[in-house]
């Protein structure tokens, strides 16, 4: 098998642990890249091209993460990572800890970790990878992996909901949500939220956003209601799609060009908090972009105007 060959065959899951690590498909893509050059430039095969290529990655992710820490520190808002519509690592042994590692709300959950925590978490508990692979990545003692991985575990564990929502409950709920929404239904949305529902938006300040959090079901789904009616009537349209391995939306204006990302956080039952990226610079994987401002302008403008 030749070097691209080895490396096409393991691209997936570099992207994965890379995405993991730092919440955005941009900056995982160019951890890749940086990965194959080097991989590339080697001038030995290594024993295993995994071990290497997941070493790469992952020290090469670090380093970003950490300078991306810096940026996010000043972000405008509440900072999301950017949407994530498929992931390209499959394995069906462990599915489900794979689609939970990469929910909005995990990634958030990972933010609290340091760029060292976050990785070792990322590669022994997403990827169960074992411990000597793990310390071989990232340049540490199997002992210090261990204690690193004991802490990361207790950041998530006590920022994960008490109860969850299998697969098929969250999309027969997503359904009807998303249903309600298309209709205007407001009392029908407020069936279907939390009490203390939050929702949501992440515009970076380069996008027309919420100037707070929406709290209280009553609230949202006023809010909901009232506002998707009127960006349906200048021709604004929703498909439902996974986000983040989680119910969502992608919002598109007349011309089928992105808008913003709607992700549902399901638990027990209920939608616990939606979430809308809308900030430019995390959708252009998705497609060509909307102008926000202009669509925002065109709102305000069919509000004044009778039906």
């Amino acid at each position: 098998m030749s070097k691209v060959e080895e490396f096409e065959e393991l691209r997936p899951l570099l992207f994965s642990i890379a995405y993991r690590i730092l919440g955005s498909v941009g900056e995982a893509e160019d951890a890749v890249q940086e990965t194959w050059l080097r991989f590339d430039r080697s001038a030995t095969r290594p024993t295993s091209a995994k071990a290497f290529l997941s070493a790469a990655v992952t020290r090469i992710s670090i380093d970003v993460l950490r300078s991306a820490r810096m940026r996010r520190e000043a972000y405008v808002g509440p900072w999301f990572p950017e949407p994530l519509l498929s992931d390209p690592y499959l394995d069906p042994a462990r599915s489900v800890e794979l689609a939970d590692s990469v929910s909005i709300a995990a990634l958030l959950l990972l933010e609290r970790l340091s760029p060292l925590e976050r990785a070792v978490f990322v590669l022994r508990e997403v990827f169960a990878f074992g411990f000597d692979e793990v310390a071989a990545a990232v340049g540490r003692s199997e002992a210090a992996c261990r204690q690193l991985v004991v802490r990361a575990r207790r950041h998530m564990e006590a920022g994960r909901p008490r109860f969850t929502a299998d697969r098929e409950e969250r999309q027969e709920l997503a359904t009807r949500f998303f249903d309600a929404l298309r209709d205007g239904d407001v009392g029908g949305l407020q069936d279907l939220l939390a009490a203390d529902v939050q929702l949501v938006g992440d515009g970076g300040g380069k996008a027309p956003q919420l100037a707070k959090a929406v709290t209280g079901a009553e609230n949202v789904a006023r809010l909901l209601g009232t506002v998707f009616p009127l960006m349906s009537r200048i021709d604004v349209t929703f498909e439902p799609h996974e986000i983040n391995g989680q119910p969502g939306a992608i919002f598109r204006d007349r011309h089928g060009k992105v808008l913003h990302t709607l992700a549902l956080d399901v638990h027990d039952g209920q939608i616990q908090t939606i979430r809308a990226v809308i900030n430019p610079d995390k959708l252009g994987h998705i497609g060509a972009l909307a102008d926000a401002w202009a669509i925002d302008r065109e709102v305000k403008q069919a509000r004044r105007q009778p039906n």
